[in-house]
């Protein structure tokens, strides 16, 4: 299992009893209404927004929602100001880790993602630390009930960098400048993806192995259960025994 989709599969094996959609709305909702403020309510030039749209209708968001939150991003609406940033840091064993966050209370969330960092034996960092062990990627996944060949081929012929089988999942990865681009031709290839987005993903892992790794998962799942916390990136491996054990 590749080192950047690790945590994707190990939320998506913990499954649906601790599934969160009301979470999931709220921060699909900031991105949205963020995206909309930097770049406008047209989801046709603003690629941004339309990557988030995407993802809320892929989350089955109600249409009138996702209209409200493009709404007070552009100022149609009264909504929250949000400000948006990225914290980066060391996780146990030193793991690196970046946090993306939208807050309307910046003193709030530096207090409440320290307090986690250190709570689970990491630090955070100073801006740049660990950011060029990472690299903005495009990444669309598929089910692996799809044809691999097929993805393959529209994929490359869409422009994309890599296709991976990576056992549990197909994997397309691509420039961020034509992630979208990519996305739609594997769509009008009639290939269904299961998720698709921007996201940052390591040069090289970390392995992590028994107390290490307990404490690394339920570090993850903290960050994550933050509400101003948008994304959570980070560069260990865990073997499938111990990710069992630390998922009791």
């Amino acid at each position: 299992m590749s080192g950047h989709s690790k945590w994707a599969n190990i939320k998506h094996r913990k499954g649906a009893q601790d599934a969160k959609r009301g979470q999931v709305f709220t921060k699909l909702i900031k991105e949205i209404n963020v995206a909309a403020k930097i770049g406008g309510g047209d989801l046709e030039s603003n690629a941004r927004l339309r990557t988030a749209v995407d993802k809320a209708k892929n989350e089955n968001m109600p249409k009138d929602t996702i209209d409200r939150a493009i709404k007070k991003g552009t100022g149609d609406m009264d909504g929250v100001n949000y400000e948006e940033g990225t914290f980066e840091g060391y996780g146990p064993g030193g793991v690196a880790v970046i946090v993306e966050f939208m807050t309307d209370n910046r003193i709030r969330t530096v207090a409440d993602v320290r307090h986690i960092f250190t709570k689970h034996n990491g630090n955070l960092g100073v801006s740049g630390s660990v950011a060029f062990l990472f690299d903005r990627k495009g990444l669309i996944s598929f089910g692996t009930d799809n044809d691999f060949d097929a993805i393959f081929e529209a994929a490359l012929e869409a422009g994309a960098e890599d296709v991976k089988d990576e056992g549990d999942a197909y994997e397309v990865i691509t420039d961020p400048g034509n992630f979208i681009e990519v996305r739609e031709a594997l769509e009008a290839a009639g290939l269904k993806w299961e998720s698709a987005e921007t996201t940052m993903i390591p040069q090289t892992m970390v392995q992590l192995e028994g107390k290490q790794a307990e404490q690394m998962l339920k570090m993850m799942d903290k960050l994550e259960d933050n509400d101003d916390v948008q994304n959570v990136y980070a560069n260990f491996d865990i073997s499938d025994d111990d990710i069992e054990k630390a998922m009791g």
